[in-house]
């Protein structure tokens, strides 16, 4: 089981990830929703494609643009098409 914590919270929970260059992509039903805020940050990686962000919110703090995912990757990266990362101080362990 793989979990994505943030100020002690659960945000994300499974055992069907998938790891690309060392990020673990949570399927998106495995994220709690209710911790994730669009955001209007982008960005483009040359072979998984552009890039979207959310703001992790826990009682009130905001992560800004703590988890990201590729709502239209490139083929090369279809397989995490939709799928969440976490980074900035988002722990995400087995």
């Amino acid at each position: 089981m793989v979990k994505a914590v943030w100020k002690d919270k659960v945000i994300a929970e499974t055992d069907d990830y998938e790891m690309v260059e060392g990020n673990y992509y949570f399927p998106p039903e495995s994220v709690k929703k209710e911790f994730l805020k669009e955001s209007d940050t982008h960005t483009t990686c040359l072979w998984k494609g552009l890039a979207s962000y959310y703001d992790i919110v826990v009682e009130g703090e905001v992560n800004k643009d703590a988890a990201w995912y590729y709502p239209d990757p490139k083929p090369a990266a279809n397989k995490i098409k939709n799928y969440i990362a976490f980074w900035k101080g988002v722990e995400v362990k087995e």
